[in-house]
């Protein structure tokens, strides 16, 4: 693993329903380990512990899971950060 240090980036969470209609999808791989991924949705999203352990497991135990709705910019601001550890993930619109 990588010891290179990822920030957080900022999100605008004010935006409405009718904007916030994209989504982040992540897939499961085999060398991310699952403190791997909580930590990254962590930094990515600014999700609490609970969601992103929820939404990991999903993505360990369904193949993939959605961590995250907004506008298509903050979703691949979000996409990216979470690339950066070898995730595969997917941006599209809900």
């Amino acid at each position: 693993m990588s010891t290179r240090t990822l920030e957080r980036p900022e999100l605008d969470y004010s935006e409405t329903t009718e904007q916030a209609s994209w989504i982040v999808v992540v897939y499961n791989n085999d060398f991310n380990t699952f403190e791997e991924v909580v930590m990254i949705l962590l930094l990515a999203t600014g999700c609490s512990l609970e969601e992103a352990e929820i939404e990991t497991w999903e993505v360990d135990r369904l193949g993939k899971s959605v961590v995250h709705h907004a506008d298509k910019e903050e979703c691949e601001t979000v996409a990216t950060v979470i690339r950066k550890i070898g995730i595969e993930v997917e941006v599209k619109s809900e």
